[in-house]
């Protein structure tokens, strides 16, 4: 049987949004020219809100004072999709993977958190068929994960974002997602479980995510990528 091919998964733990999305752009250039395998970046943020390519003004309806005055930074990005909210807590996914079929990727990265939620107890649930505004991942009608991606020469850059124990009010400060009134709920408000949930859900979300891409992980570092990916 022919081995299936290699994703790198690399943790880096928390870090500004800036270093990791110059980081991206570098590993997506490498994997462009085939200097690399597909890679996932697992991650966490520091407090920022992001703006997408379908942003409108009135999604930050508090302006930006108000909101550094609370530690959170906003960040325009090159992503689909419109603002949303990254912190501590709240596990983010960067693939940086070929991809066919944009439309087909996103339904494959749903697809792989909702298996992920199911091992941890949540049921959930995608939306394909109700419009690109209910893209990510649903508990009911609960909202527990964001996605964004964008591609370019045939190679995805962005990606997910799901609530595991992070504080959900900065969400309330804004029109999430674009959706006026939506609720945002956690993996740690589903289960009642706190404290615990990270460490072990990451490793389910990136298992189910290399599954669902047909790849078998490989365990990297920060260091070895950047072996490959040096700052110029």
């Amino acid at each position: 049987m022919t081995p299936l091919p290699e994703i790198w998964v690399c943790h880096l733990g928390v870090v500004d949004y800036p270093e990791a999305l110059a980081l991206q752009e570098r590993l997506r250039s490498a994997r462009q020219e085939d200097e690399l395998p597909d890679v996932l970046l697992t991650l966490e943020h520091p407090p920022v809100y992001t703006r997408g390519r379908r942003s409108v003004p009135g999604e930050l309806p508090f302006g930006e004072d108000w909101y550094a005055e609370r530690g959170i930074d906003i960040v325009e990005t090159g992503r689909g999709g419109k603002v949303t909210y990254h912190g501590p807590g709240q596990l983010v996914g960067y693939p940086i993977v070929r991809v066919d079929d944009v439309v087909d990727y996103v339904h494959t990265l749903e697809n792989a958190l909702v298996a992920a939620l199911a091992g941890e107890g949540v049921a959930a649930r995608s939306r394909p068929h109700e419009g690109h505004r209910y893209t990510g991942v649903w508990v009911g009608d609960r909202k527990i994960a964001s996605i964004g991606v964008h591609l370019s020469r045939g190679v995805s850059m962005h990606g997910f974002a799901i609530n595991v124990e992070n504080d959900l009010q900065p969400f309330e400060w804004i029109v999430p997602c674009g959706l006026d009134g939506v609720q945002m709920t956690s993996l740690a408000v589903e289960t009642g479980r706190r404290g615990d949930c990270m460490k072990c859900f990451r490793r389910r979300a990136s298992f189910e995510v290399a599954r669902a891409l047909g790849r078998r992980q490989r365990l990297v570092s920060r260091e070895r990528l950047e072996m490959r990916v040096p700052v110029a």
